[in-house]
């Protein structure tokens, strides 16, 4: 089954298309189409495993228009994979926000949409996109079937006492304030992965997943469910990220906004743009950039990693007390997968702390991959298993 992809955020459009069948996927193209509504909007187009991409300038004001350049690229004589999208037999989307609604992956109808939209509220820099790229493929290939893959799907296993915080009980019902998750895709995939290299069932796993990139997040995996994750009702708690304070007292946004005098979008765009590896160091958001002035000298570089790095220890021991155990931490995404120095450190404190060896898992993760594999499987009629993590 030949089941397309996509991945919208504000400017962009993701895709990969891919051959699917129950058990194994093979991607047949994948790309961006960049700077949607600009001057500048171009189309990066790559076919199956070829190192070599196809680049061009192309008129894009919408995200619909976009959604058109992917499908004329997949089908281009010189450079597309398939006669043309009578070929491609579904859809599958990226939904960062799907609420405590939708606990695994859905068929779209216009009721689905109006869900998202509402959820729009709670992450609005992720669903909005997320619904124009819907509407667009549902207008030029509207008769397919297609699916939602929410991110916080598979943290919906979490126990209400760890998912919810220490505020008044009221706000919870009234306003759905509680622990979501993010990054549920790749910790479901690379947990799977990891079991797979373990010869193990996930059912009789204690795993601790990092996805560690510019947004930063780890989940416990207790036999092959989330049962607590580090970012909460937003992706700004946790981890110390590339731009976001990670876990921050609530006070001292408080106390900053009297003594600067700012307004909250200003403090908003301080706490999840300005902080982090950036704000510590003053360099840069960027782990390269990071390493690379440490080595020489620099001690708020310096400074940046060892918060870093102590955070994800200190997340790894709390995990592992939660779960009663631990029998692998599972790396992944740009900082997880491209910087051994980290688990080589992590291994040395966590050895002597533990009094054992802790094993280390580096599994590159591949969400699009899963989101294919969802679609294939709602669209067949199956059960995702998606927190069973036995597909």
């Amino acid at each position: 089954m030949i089941i397309l992809v996509i991945n919208c955020g504000s400017s962009s459009v993701k895709y990969q298309l891919f051959d699917i069948d129950r058990n194994k996927g093979r991607s047949l193209a994948k790309g961006i189409v960049e700077r949607i509504a600009t001057k500048l909007a171009r189309l990066v187009h790559k076919r199956g495993a070829s190192k070599n991409s196809f680049i061009r300038s192309t008129h894009c004001p919408d995200h619909s228009s976009a959604i058109a350049v992917i499908i004329d690229a997949l089908t281009d004589r010189k450079v597309g994979v398939i006669g043309s999208s009578e070929s491609i037999q579904g859809v599958g989307h990226r939904v960062v926000h799907g609420g405590e609604e939708f606990k695994e992956s859905t068929r779209i109808t216009k009721e689905i949409v109006r869900s998202i939209e509402a959820y729009s509220e709670l992450a609005p820099l992720h669903n909005p996109p997320s619904i124009l790229g819907i509407k667009a493929c549902l207008s030029l290939l509207g008769h397919l079937p297609q699916v939602a893959v929410f991110d916080t799907s598979f943290h919906q296993t979490i126990p209400p006492h760890a998912f919810m915080y220490g505020l008044p009980y009221i706000f919870y019902k009234r306003y759905g304030i509680r622990r979501y998750g993010f990054h549920g895709t790749s910790h479901r995939y690379v947990a799977r992965q990891a079991a797979k290299i373990l010869k193990k069932n996930p059912v009789e796993l204690k795993l601790i997943t990092c996805h560690l990139g510019n947004g930063c997040s780890m989940t416990a995996v207790d036999r092959g469910k989330s049962v607590d994750t580090s970012m909460g009702f937003t992706p700004l708690e946790g981890l110390l990220m590339g731009t976001r304070t990670g876990d921050l007292d609530a006070a001292i946004v408080m106390y900053l906004l009297d003594k600067e005098h700012v307004t909250l979008d200003r403090m908003n765009d301080i706490v999840n743009k300005e902080s982090g590896l950036l704000g510590v160091s003053g360099l840069s958001n960027d782990m390269r950039d990071i390493v690379r002035a440490a080595s020489k000298g620099n001690s708020r570089a310096r400074l940046a990693l060892d918060m870093f790095i102590y955070r994800i220890k200190k997340y790894i021991g709390a995990y592992a007390a939660a779960m009663n155990g631990l029998d692998a931490v599972v790396m992944t995404a740009g900082i997880g997968e491209n910087n051994p120095w980290i688990i080589r450190k992590l291994s040395r404190e966590l050895n002597r702390a533990f009094g054992k060896k802790v094993r280390f898992l580096v599994v590159p993760t591949n969400e699009e991959l899963l989101i294919a594999q969802d679609t294939y499987n709602a669209i067949n009629g199956k059960a995702s298993k998606r927190y069973r993590l036995s597909a």
